[in-house]
Parts: C-alpha cells; sequence; structure tokens
C-alpha cells in the first residue's frame, strides 16, 4: 500500500475514534449530580446518555474504565446569559463592534468563544442576543450541532426586540441610519410580525428590552408598554416558546413579570415589590453581576483597592433581597462584556454576594435546565444526556475549583481529558 493512501486511512481511523460515541465508566471520587453530593459514585455512560449511576456498577464488556481520582464529577454547567458574538468592552467598544467589525470577523470569534466556553466545562449556554450581528447565532448553533466546530449546545434568541429609538447605537446625524444592536419593533401589528419573524428564522426564546437607558436625562425607563409585551409573551407562548427580558428599573421588570416573561435579566434596580411580585408569579432572576463588576474596573474602578462604587453597592443590596425574598435565581453573567471561558467570575460574585457554593451548583445546573426547559439535562441521572464534567477537588466547598477543569464530555463525546 502506498504511503500516502496509508496515512489516509491511519487518520481517518484516528479522528473516527475521537469522535465515535462509547461506553465509558467514570470513576471520580464523588458526584454532584445537579442537587447533592454523593461519595464513591460511577457514572456509567453509553452512546450519547447516562445508563445507571451509583456504587459498584455492573459494567458491559468493552467499557472503557475512565478514572478520575481526587475529583468531583457534576453535570455539565449551564450559561444563563452568554453574547458569543460580543468580545469584552475593553478590548473593543460595543458600538464599534456593532458598527466597524466584519460579520466575518464577528463569526469567527464567536467559534473561538464557543470553544473557550465548552472547555470551560459549560456544555449549555443560553445566548440572548447577536447585538447587530442578524440571526449569526442560529447558524453558530446549526455549526456546533453538525460537528462542525466544538461548542455548546445553544438556545438563541435571535436579533432580540427593542422598542423605536431606544437602543443603540445612537448619536448620529438625524439623516443618519445606522445598524441597530436589536430589532425595532413596536405597536401591534409590527411587534407581531418580528416576534414570528424571529421565531420562524429558528430562535429558540424571544428577548425583549423592557427599559433602556432612553429617558430625558440618558437614565433607564421603560420602553414597551405592558400590553405589548403580553402580545409578545403570547405569541411567543403559542408556538412553545418563552419571553425573557432585559429589565433594569422597578417599572420595567413589573410591567415584563406582568405581561408573562420566564426570566428577568439584570434587575439592578429592583425593589422588595417586584421582587415579592417575580416569587409570586414564578419569574426567574438572572443577576448578570460578572458583568456589573467587570465594567466598573473597565471604568476606573480597581477592585480590592478602591471602595465600591455606588452601583457595585447597589447590585449587592438586590441581589441579597432577591436571596431574602426566595426569587429562584439563574447563573448566568451576560459573558461576552468580559472574556468567554472566564464564565465561573459569576458563580464567584454570587457566593461573594450571599449565596452557597453548593446553591450556585444547583443555579449552573438543575435550576438552569429547569427554567430554560433542558429536557434531560442540568443532572446526572439515568437516561438524562451525558453531558459531565470533573475538576479537581470541590467546587461545593470552594467554587474556584471550577476554574481547573479535567474532563470535558458533551453527548456522550469526550472533549478533553
Amino acid at each position: 500500500m502506498k504511503k500516502p493512501l496509508l496515512l489516509t486511512i491511519l487518520l481517518f481511523l484516528f479522528q473516527a475514534n475521537i469522535f465515535s460515541q462509547n461506553t465509558y465508566l467514570l470513576k471520580p471520587a464523588r458526584v454532584f449530580d445537579g442537587e447533592t453530593v454523593h461519595e464513591n459514585w460511577q457514572v456509567l455512560v453509553q452512546k450519547d446518555r447516562i445508563t445507571a449511576v451509583g456504587e459498584n456498577l455492573m459494567i458491559p464488556a468493552n467499557t472503557e474504565i475512565i478514572n478520575l481520582p481526587n475529583t468531583t464529577l457534576l453535570p455539565g454547567l449551564i450559561e444563563g446569559h452568554s453574547h458569543l458574538l460580543l468580545h469584552p468592552y475593553n478590548e473593543t467598544a460595543w458600538d464599534d463592534q456593532v458598527l466597524k467589525e466584519s460579520r466575518a470577523e464577528r463569526i469567527i470569534r464567536a467559534g473561538i468563544h464557543a470553544k473557550n466556553t465548552l472547555m470551560a466545562g459549560f456544555t449549555s449556554v443560553r445566548d440572548l442576543g447577536t447585538e447587530g450581528s442578524d440571526y449569526d447565532d442560529i447558524g453558530l448553533k446549526q455549526a456546533i450541532e453538525k460537528g462542525i466546530i466544538p461548542g455548546p449546545r445553544m438556545l438563541v434568541a435571535g436579533r432580540a426586540l427593542v422598542a423605536t429609538g431606544s437602543y443603540g447605537p445612537k448619536g448620529f446625524q438625524s439623516d443618519v441610519s445606522a445598524i441597530q444592536g436589536a430589532e425595532e419593533a413596536d405597536g401591534v401589528d409590527n411587534l407581531s410580525k418580528a416576534v414570528r419573524t424571529q421565531i420562524g428564522k429558528g430562535a429558540d426564546v424571544v428577548k425583549v428590552y423592557a427599559d433602556y437607558r432612553w429617558g430625558l436625562m440618558k437614565d433607564a425607563q421603560p420602553t414597551f408598554l405592558e400590553s405589548e409585551l403580553k402580545l409578545a409573551v403570547d405569541i411567543a407562548q403559542s408556538s412553545g416558546r418563552d419571553v425573557v427580558a432585559h429589565a433594569s428599573t422597578a417599572e420595567g421588570i413589573r410591567r415584563a413579570v406582568m405581561a408573562g416573561v420566564k426570566t428577568i435579566e439584570h434587575g439592578d434596580g429592583a425593589n422588595q415589590e417586584v421582587f415579592t411580585l417575580m416569587k409570586e408569579k414564578g419569574v426567574c432572576f438572572c443577576p448578570t453581576l460578572a458583568a456589573g463588576d467587570a465594567i466598573a474596573q473597565y471604568r476606573g474602578w480597581k477592585k480590592g483597592k478602591d471602595p465600591e462604587p455606588e452601583r457595585i453597592q447597589e447590585k449587592r443590596k438586590s441581589f441579597k433581597m432577591a436571596l431574602a425574598t426566595g426569587v429562584k435565581i439563574c447563573m448566568g453573567g451576560d459573558v461576552g462584556v468580559f472574556p468567554h471561558g472566564e464564565n465561573v467570575r459569576e458563580m464567584e460574585l454570587m457566593i461573594e454576594y450571599g449565596m452557597s457554593p453548593l446553591q450556585v451548583l444547583q443555579s449552573s445546573t438543575s435550576v438552569n435546565a429547569e427554567v430554560f426547559k433542558l429536557k434531560d439535562l442540568g443532572r446526572i441521572k439515568n437516561t438524562y444526556f451525558a453531558d459531565i464534567i470533573a475538576v479537581e477537588g470541590e467546587p461545593h466547598k470552594q467554587i474556584t475549583q471550577l476554574k481547573n477543569i479535567k474532563f470535558v464530555m458533551k453527548n456522550g463525546i469526550i472533549y478533553k481529558k
């Protein structure tokens, strides 16, 4: 056999072995199953599913045993608020990303971001808007699903929806039209068409901006009327989809909650009244602590040396208020404002602001899976998808251990070992 042909065959067999789905017995020191920690558990994976969990499992012939000593096995982590088509604002300002970076550049960056996210142990993301890059999140999702590039499972929002005149980029001469970071649509006819169009293009979730910085003093003020938000929710729900709301004012949050949205993103200006309402209506809170922390540092705050800015102090208070009220809390950092692959920043801040490490792990796995309707994900459980990671140490005691990912499996395929 000629050498080039032999090398081609060997390369094909090597690649097929990497990406084929086999039977594995994973043997860590302990397992966090999405709810609690179990010592000496093992996990059996066959093809893309978990088929057994517990101690001293019976294993089929030809099972590959993977020993993971001194590690904790966890469900693949779920990022609740991501923008894979953005990169940190201290590298390039948001306006310049939207207006000056080519779609090709943004998509290539997004592919790298997707890989970094997966290798950091986040096997699923809810990506909440392309910020001026049309429906490129849908194409990115499809490329991952086809195995063209490595990346997490994606729930995508497409272009997202804003009220006319409320979003950005702004500041141009009145007769200049510039690309917007989201789709402008309001009123019954325009909003109905926009929601249906985004669904038709492939959005898994509809995102609305219930308020934004368009007030008389450039402060955040509500954008959509409650009736408009209710219309968007009714249309989305008729297709089996949820609506999520960017909202940072008490009134914007109130309108969104009354309209029936699934989650409130950011919630900086929330008060006791709206947190109580969210609790009553079963609306989940995605606080995006790491984004505000990063932006404050970009603006000159020297964390650990300077006093905390007022905005950070207010964020601490609102987060603790949500906890005390019993509002369900998702883990989502608005990653893209800060680097993809550093998603654990949000988890660290959730603990710093008042949650326990175990609560944060739950928010990042089983809670997010339940809220986002990710079927058969977020738990180490028989019949669930084999999205599994392993870290050295005990992250339920010290969350920073999640920075030391030793093993990543998604859909039964090993990406990091």
